[in-house]
């Protein structure tokens, strides 16, 4: 792993972590593009073979499927740590997909600007789910919001009295919109993927796919290490 330093838009710097790239034999432009193609538009790995093999690169779609478990949510990490602060007021939501047939929850949290915070998949939405969604985002956040907005889930009650509760808890239906169009482009991702497999590689794909989705270039995805090349 190489540690870097990125820079942000006021001149800050934060340290970072980029995954290694050693023993792969392709540019590592060709394999952030690859992620980039798969998890930014509703392709299959065949298809982001086949438009590779028009731009004269041949990889097969194993190759690609294995760089998007590989790299995918480490390039999603590394654009949310290039962002600036989260808003500090945050609306948390949950709805249900399914995996194999079974029914799952997707927890999702946005700030008021929209921006994605996190996700997690759980089994149920219960208390325990809803403690352990908080927890996360304050982890991977480093922040304390000002308001939470919830639906009226008593879950979210629950935790938000044992995790924060000096955080403003506003819990009502029709104050939860931004939350729940947030799901709006997973669905149709989820839809053109014919559902997930499992839990595992539902929290992989969407915690990347959450990172990168808004991404404008492949080029946006990663800050490559200096003076180093792909294998």
């Amino acid at each position: 792993m190489i540690s870097v330093l990125i820079a942000l838009g006021r001149g800050a710097l934060v340290s970072s972590v980029l995954p290694s790239y050693r023993g792969h034999r392709y540019p590592v432009e060709v394999i952030s593009h690859c992620v980039w193609l798969y998890i930014r538009f509703p392709l299959s790995y065949r298809e982001v073979e086949e438009l590779m093999l028009q731009r004269g690169v041949i990889v097969s779609h194993e190759t690609v499927r294995r760089w998007c478990l590989k790299f995918g949510q480490a390039y999603a990490a590394g654009l949310r740590r290039r962002q600036p602060r989260p808003g500090d007021k945050w609306h948390l939501d949950e709805v249900f997909i399914k995996i194999n047939g079974v029914q799952k929850y997707l927890w999702r949290a946005v700030d008021q600007d929209g921006n994605v915070l996190d996700i997690l998949v759980r089994n149920r939405r219960d208390k325990a789910a809803a403690m352990r969604f908080f927890r996360r985002l304050m982890k991977k956040t480093r922040a304390v919001p000002r308001v939470i907005v919830t639906d009226k889930l008593r879950s979210y009650g629950a935790a938000h009295r044992e995790i924060m509760p000096s955080v403003e808890h506003r819990s009502h239906k029709g104050l939860n919109n931004r939350a729940e169009n947030s799901h709006q482009p997973t669905r149709q991702r989820e839809r053109a993927m014919k559902g997930f497999r499992s839990v595992g590689g539902a929290q992989r794909f969407l915690a990347a796919f959450s990172g990168i989705s808004p991404t404008s270039a492949p080029g946006d995805i990663f800050v490559p290490p200096p003076n180093t090349a792909s294998k």
